[in-house]
């Protein structure tokens, strides 16, 4: 017989409650196919397939969303987990910031900058993972308002979640207070909290 078990959204031990449940009234040679949207979970689910003597097998799906397969070996007891045994602390999210201070990328030709930064913009937007805030100051700050052929992909990563942050004096300095188009104005103070929080800074 097979069972299956949504997990999603759930809080650490609630996973291992639910699948536990459903050990107890299986009988051997069921299959149970949990889904949960951590590796936290997935990890406690494979200590309580030993603990219960089941087999045990996990794919990741997509980003967020796991799929565990266990086959019930040997009869149950039916004895309550003990939450203290599963470890319930989310791993910590390394945060990814990118840092561009110049409407052109590279030194050289300004022309073939600018297609560069722009193509650096584009693969950032195209990434599985994109970054977690993008700092913009200076001349980099050009590429957040009207006229910035990289408004697109910007308007697009701001949509799927990046913080998209452009230093405030410098919009002031060339006359562009007016014109951002995309994101938030911020100051030198959150710029320099967001790159000593980072785990990973990006400079193009």
């Amino acid at each position: 017989m097979k069972h299956e078990v949504d997990a999603m959204g759930k809080q650490c031990p609630i996973p291992v409650v639910m699948t536990k449940k459903v050990i107890d009234r299986a009988t051997v040679g069921d299959e149970i196919e949990i889904l949960v949207d951590n590796e936290t979970a997935v990890n406690n689910l494979s200590r309580l397939a030993n603990k219960t003597g089941c087999t045990f097998i996990s794919e990741k799906l997509k980003e967020k969303k796991y799929q565990v397969k266990m086959t019930v070996q040997t009869e149950q007891s039916g004895e309550p987990v003990s939450e203290e045994e599963f470890v319930c602390e989310i791993p910590h999210k390394k945060v990814t910031v990118a840092v561009i201070s110049s409407n052109v990328m590279g030194n050289g030709d300004d022309d073939l900058g600018k297609i560069l930064i722009k193509g650096f913009i584009y693969a950032l937007s195209q990434l599985e993972t994109q970054p977690d805030t993008i700092l913009f100051y200076n001349g980099g700050a050009k590429l957040t308002t009207e006229g910035s052929e990289s408004l697109e992909d910007l308007k697009q990563m701001e949509a799927d979640g990046v913080e998209i942050l452009t230093c405030g004096t410098c919009l002031k300095h060339y006359g562009l207070m007016d014109k951002l188009m995309v994101g938030k104005v911020t100051d030198m103070y959150t710029i320099a909290e967001r790159m000593t929080g980072a785990d990973k800074v990006i400079r193009p």
